[in-house]
């Protein structure tokens, strides 16, 4: 009762600090040009998509929901230049990779607050697509706007803000394997004033016979306002709560009766802007995180006491951010200064059960880092172009500076010749730093950083009916920290900075629309290596010099196609996933394996019948046996059905 009083209580203050601070929100320029047409996070004003360098792909949640599609993980999979990665059933640990990177070198941020964990882990398998407008996807370093994490690339989740007369909307689903699901949303709003809610809640029994059950809700909140035309502000909320049961060990047996993870996030976002000419914009942002959860397996049965038996776990972080920026806009450049403050803190406890006695653990550690950025963007002529740096000064790694160029080009109207580079930077987690007892952290460790270069040309075809792109990208990751479980001394820390890597690939996308059908079809090519080993010998490290990095495969494709009409709407997806190494831990020590390819099949319709609409999904249509993990086999052949009413609204 006591920690949900202070969230309430730290989120009041967050939301008044910001208010006082400016009377507005998310920039008064995306109100004048149309969402389609603006990509809001490649820069740090909104551009039109035509002049940004960077390759950025948009996901539309309204067409992603009438896929039948709940997790924004599963939206991530065909995304060109992604690999997805879950052990096992629904609600287990889903990790990211992009375009090679490690799994927390991609920053996450929903509504502009940065949610992943200080250190870039991130679990986007409770993350699901209600109230979700659009998603943003930014490949490449980013961490000249954003500073750590930024690595690899950024996802931004963009939440519904709400125009036109009320609406309301219910949805309920059920499927397979215990799916249930049920969600209400409401939005509506005019000029000076937009709103959306959503609460939503799913359960489902998961793939393995006993204690694999996934239980998870989730409330999403957003209000604009415009009290004047010069004025903008935005308050966004998100809750979340789940509890995921695991009877595994880590090679993936089925051991245990009980054991199970729990999590419960809250993110606050306040925006706001002030036009103080035609020309000269000032923007306040607030973000407070909060993210509670850990694990509990208590003993199995009143006779199980011997050995270690038990062991439960409580990590609660918190990161506040504050960050201001002014923007000025000449007829060609615009120009953008900020500043930001962010403060990062852990507290931790554990509990081991075994015959000997409990063993208990506590620790709280914090951290905080300043940070002043500049960018200058625009266009001249044919040519766009953009640029920026960002001075990092954290109190436990000294100073980092991150930057990055970009430049598009566009010989003819239908063709556009882009490159970009940059640097980018992710600080270490509380756990590398400071953990103690059987592992040891390493306060010394210093950031790990990467060198980025892409390029790319998109073409037009057929009177804009098709589009094709093309990006090919090399990138270089430095001061990789490795874990290793024997260090050379018993008083040496399990954390170092020893490994170097390097990935390389090209990324080709295309988008078709005849009439009402569309298409589209990603594909990657990815080609990584590790470049110095760490301390671990042999096969047993994470990186192995000259083999290429876990879980990342050199070919992917992903096929999509739908056809939609005022009678309803079909959709099928292919998903095709090459060989990939990764560690077999029934073996000590765990040896390196290589997972075979497997593809996956997927159908969607949405039918209006009655005034309602029904709802029918179908995945893994060929019941392909594959795994994401070694030894967590992934769901077979799953479908759901269900029906969506809407009340109201245009």
């Amino acid at each position: 009762m006591t920690r949900r009083t202070g969230l309430a209580h730290t989120a009041a203050l967050t939301l008044a600090a910001a208010l006082a601070a400016t009377p507005g929100a998310a920039g008064a320029q995306q109100d004048t040009l149309p969402l389609d047409s603006l990509v809001v996070t490649a820069s740090p004003t909104p551009r039109a998509a035509g002049d940004v360098a960077r390759c950025v792909t948009v996901l539309k949640g309204a067409a992603l929901r009438s896929e039948g599609l709940t997790l924004l993980a599963d939206a991530l999979r065909a995304v060109s230049g992604f690999t997805v990665v879950r052990g096992g059933s629904w609600g287990a640990v889903t990790s990211v990779f992009l375009r090679g990177g490690e799994s927390d070198h991609v920053l996450v941020l929903v509504d502009g607050v940065q949610v992943n964990q200080p250190g870039g882990s991130f679990d986007f398998s409770a993350l699901t697509l209600e109230n979700v407008e659009r998603i943003e996807i930014l490949r490449g370093p980013a961490s000249s706007l954003y500073g750590s994490d930024a690595m690899a690339g950024v996802v931004h989740v963009i939440t519904r803000t709400g125009r036109g007369a009320p609406r309301l909307e219910a949805v309920l689903r059920g499927g397979g394997f215990g799916f249930r699901e049920a969600s209400l949303q409401t939005e509506g709003g005019g000029g000076s004033v937009g709103w959306s809610v959503s609460v939503a809640r799913s359960r489902a029994d998961g793939v393995l016979p006993r204690n694999n059950e996934f239980r998870n809700t989730v409330l999403s909140a957003n209000v604009r306002l415009a009290p004047d035309a010069w004025t903008r502000a935005s308050v966004a909320v998100r809750l979340g709560d789940r509890r995921y049961h695991f009877p595994t060990d880590g090679g993936g047996a089925v051991v245990d009766d009980n054991a199970f993870t729990f999590g419960d996030e809250t993110s606050v976002s306040v925006m706001g802007s002030r036009m103080w000419s035609s020309r000269l914009e000032v923007r306040t942002a607030v973000g407070l995180v909060r993210d509670g959860g850990g694990t509990d397996d208590q003993a199995d049965a009143p006779e199980d006491t011997l050995g270690y038996f038990g062991f439960a776990s409580l990590d609660q972080t918190e990161r506040a951010t504050g960050d201001v920026r002014a923007t000025l806009r000449t007829d060609a450049v615009t120009y953008t200064v900020g500043a930001e403050l962010e403060h990062e803190r852990q507290r931790s406890f554990s509990e081991s059960l075994s015959q000997w006695g409990p063993s208990v653990t506590r620790s709280t550690h914090s951290r905080a880092n300043r940070a002043g950025y500049a960018h200058v963007t625009g266009s001249r002529g044919a040519v766009s172009f953009g640029a920026g740096a960002r001075l990092e000064d954290n109190e436990r790694f000294g100073r980092f500076v991150s930057w990055n160029a970009e430049a598009v080009w566009r010989p003819a109207a239908s063709t556009r010749v882009r490159a970009s580079a940059g640097r980018g930077v992710k600080e270490p987690t509380f756990f590398e730093n400071f953990a103690e007892g059987w592992v040891r952290g390493n306060p010394a460790l210093a950031p790990e950083r990467t060198r980025s270069v892409d390029a790319g040309v998109d073409q037009t075809l057929a009177d804009g009916r098709v589009t094709l792109s093309l990006s090919g990208f090399a990138q270089r990751f430095e001061d990789l920290i490795e874990y290793t479980a024997v260090p050379a001394s018993p008083r040496d820390p399990n954390y170092r900075n020893v490994a170097e890597a390097s990935a390389r690939g090209l990324e080709l996308a295309a988008r078709a629309r005849m009439g009402l059908l569309a298409a589209g079809v990603d594909w990657t090519w990815l080609e990584t290596r590790a470049v110095r080993s760490g301390d671990e010998a042999g096969d047993a490290g994470d990186f192995v010099e000259g083999s290429r990095l876990l879980r990342r495969p050199a070919h992917s494709l992903g096929v999509h196609a739908s056809v939609g009409t005022a009678r309803g709407s079909l959709s099928a997806d292919l998903l095709v996933v090459g060989e990939r190494d990764d560690r077999d831990f029934t073996t000590w020590p765990a040896r390196r394996v290589t997972l075979p390819s497997y593809a996956r099949a997927g159908v969607a319709a949405e039918v209006p019948v009655r005034g309602l609409r029904l709802m029918l999904r179908a995945d893994n249509l060929l019941d392909a046996r594959y795994e994401e993990v070694r030894g967590f086999a992934a769901p077979g052949r799953t479908a759901s059905a269900g029906v969506r009413f809407t009340f109201g609204g245009p």
